[in-house]
């Protein structure tokens, strides 16, 4: 396991440098720069666009941005952020925190919920219940995430609910109590953690119904109801272990989305994140910005692999890396 651990960290160097460079081409695909839009403003003289192109290292070719981009990411100085004048990685690190409670918030919603219903679907096949809660699925799988947040911030503003309708705390939080603060921060957290855990909430249900439905007809579950043991331990100690397998996986997937999963969302409640962060970024060309939070999305998603497939060693003992 360890030497099978340490040839997927020595994959990780050429993967993320191919992602960096891919991800640094593609940024300038686009037309213009950081400084295309003062460059229009006659107000601003040709000898300031010169010292500002300087600073910011745009007077430099390309393919040598890129090398002393690549040179300070490897002692982890992402470069300087355009829009803020600020370390590319203080920028992203007032951000994080509040991305990953809403995340962390949505994905504990939406595998609380999504796991025991379900099973409870799978083993009502064709019930009311598992007919109303594939509707419920399908309708989840079928809303956007930013559409389904408008939706809710109307319900909240028509039926007077006394219920924020954007930002992350209230404008006298600074002078609140501890408690007061909590319940002020949960309030603001309750609509966009909804609309990210409804959508999650609507796909792993039905991944796990399908597994599910899959193992109950193994010939081992057929044999275990044989010898008699109890629906309940056939049901949960049996199958459920072998149907959750494939949600491991995807639970992976689901730590390299913590970041940048809920970016539209962010917009759409106004909750400042590092969604938000980045497509503000995106739209002005900050380029070290998006690099910076482009590399560790991907970290992250290599990593969230990387434990998915521990994960799955750990719960199935069949599976073993040599």
């Amino acid at each position: 396991m360890w030497a099978y651990i340490l040839r997927r960290f020595l994959n990780m160097i050429p993967l993320l440098l191919g992602v960096s460079l891919l991800s640094f081409i593609m940024i300038h695909l686009a037309p213009g720069d950081f400084l295309t839009q003062a460059r229009l403003n006659p107000d601003i003289s040709q000898e300031t666009l010169q010292v500002m192109e300087a600073r910011f290292g745009l007077d430099k070719p390309l393919p040598e941005q890129y090398f002393r981009w690549l040179w300070g990411m490897l002692h982890l100085d992402f470069g300087l952020s355009f829009s803020y004048k600020m370390p590319v990685f203080q920028v992203i690190g007032t951000r994080v925190l509040n991305t990953l409670i809403l995340s962390v918030t949505a994905m504990i919603i939406s595998w609380g919920v999504a796991i025991p219903i379900g099973i409870h679907a799978a083993t009502h096949r064709y019930s009311w219940s598992d007919k109303l809660l594939t509707v419920f699925a399908f309708l989840g799988l079928s809303i956007p995430n930013f559409f389904l947040a408008l939706l809710l911030l109307y319900v909240i503003v028509a039926a007077h609910l006394p219920l924020p309708v954007g930002g992350m705390t209230s404008i006298d939080f600074d002078y609140m109590s501890f408690g007061e603060k909590v319940v002020d921060l949960l309030k603001h957290l309750l609509v966009p953690a909804l609309v990210l855990g409804t959508a999650g909430i609507a796909g792993l249900m039905r991944q796990m119904r399908g597994n599910l439905l899959d193992v109950l007809r193994m010939d081992y579950v057929t044999t275990a109801r044989a010898k008699g043991l109890a629906e309940r331990i056939v049901i949960y100690k049996h199958a459920v272990r072998n149907a959750i397998n494939p949600l491991v996986t995807i639970f992976g997937f689901w730590i390299a989305g913590l970041l940048s999963g809920a970016a539209l969302t962010e917009n759409v409640v106004a909750w400042p994140g590092l969604g938000q962060l980045i497509l503000q970024a995106l739209m002005a060309k900050d380029v070290y910005l998006v690099m910076g939070a482009i590399m560790m999305g991907s970290v992250l998603l290599v990593a969230g692999n990387l434990l998915a497939d521990i994960l799955l060693a750990v719960v199935d003992p069949r599976i073993r890396y040599s």
